[in-house]
């Protein structure tokens, strides 16, 4: 029957990866990438009603400290006004998603908002947060979940 799941076919993000160019992102902690739909008000009659004008793509990663991950290189790029660009693909997987399908999502054209030199809080693991951008336009996603 169509629709008809149990507890244990949810998926929870303990599976999800993620890759940077390429290269998988072990120490993945988080990773949420969205879309705003940015509008503009349209009054018909009484009703304000509105118009989809342009599409903003953003998002957030989290990693546990195990590697600098390119830190110096960004950093010398920035330095010398350059924008560089990259490639993010998220995934989740579960072993019990129902007909064990995957959700997959590319993102292209990706800058980053911050570099985190660095961080840290003594007695505690390091945790570092980045904010980043994309073209909307730029984003595909080529597997997604559907009811069995």
């Amino acid at each position: 029957m169509a629709g008809k799941y149990n507890g244990s076919n949810v998926i929870n993000g303990t599976h999800g990866k993620l890759w940077w160019n390429g290269y998988l992102i072990a120490e993945i902690a988080s990773f949420e990438a969205k879309i705003t739909i940015n509008r503009e008000d349209v009054i018909i009659g009484i009703d304000n009603d509105s118009n989809l004008v342009s599409l903003t793509g953003e998002g957030t990663m989290k990693f546990t400290k195990v590697y600098s991950r390119g830190k110096k290189a960004y950093l010398e790029a920035i330095k010398r006004g350059e924008d560089p660009r990259s490639e993010l693909m998220g995934q989740l997987k579960s072993p019990n998603a129902i007909a064990k399908q995957t959700e997959t999502c590319i993102l292209r054209n990706v800058w980053l908002n911050e570099l985190t030199l660095m961080s840290f809080e003594k007695g505690s693991k390091i945790e570092e947060e980045t904010s980043f951008g994309f073209t909307p336009s730029d984003s595909d996603m080529p597997d997604e979940i559907l009811a069995a």
